[in-house]
């Protein structure tokens, strides 16, 4: 089992197989990066192939953008594209969906959404001057 966090590259899409059986595909980019022996840092991005296969209704949150931790099965594939040039790529067959923040659902459809940032009741929502992610 392996375990992976990214971001959705675009909205996740449900296909229906011949036997009615339904899957939802989406691709997930995560960034890295590392210093070569010079000391030259590198940036690189890793996309994968992902299908999830328990529960199609959650494609309605897999939205463009969103930070999912996934858990599954890595794979590979290769072929010969339309050029003629050989092609490869990662495949990752979910078993397992968490999400960590994106849009809201109520987003998708231009709707005001109440965050509950913007509730002056709670303490804990006053900017500060810190630069913390969190």
């Amino acid at each position: 089992m392996n375990t992976i966090v990214g971001r959705i590259t675009q909205n996740a899409k449900i296909n229906t197989l011949k036997n009615d059986k339904k899957v939802v595909n989406f691709s997930v980019a995560i960034n890295d990066s590392y210093k070569t022996k010079q000391g030259e840092r590198k940036e690189q991005t890793i996309y994968y192939n992902c299908s999830y296969w328990i529960n199609a209704k959650i494609v309605e949150y897999l939205i463009k953008g969103t930070l999912v931790e996934l858990s599954g099965r890595i794979s590979s594939s290769a072929w010969i594209g339309k050029d003629g040039e050989i092609k490869s790529g990662l495949n990752f067959h979910i078993s397992n969906i968490k999400l960590h923040g994106g849009r809201q659902k109520s987003e998708l459809n231009n709707e005001p959404i109440v965050s509950p940032q913007n509730d002056n009741s709670n303490p804990f929502t006053e900017e500060t001057d810190d630069d913390l992610p969190f």
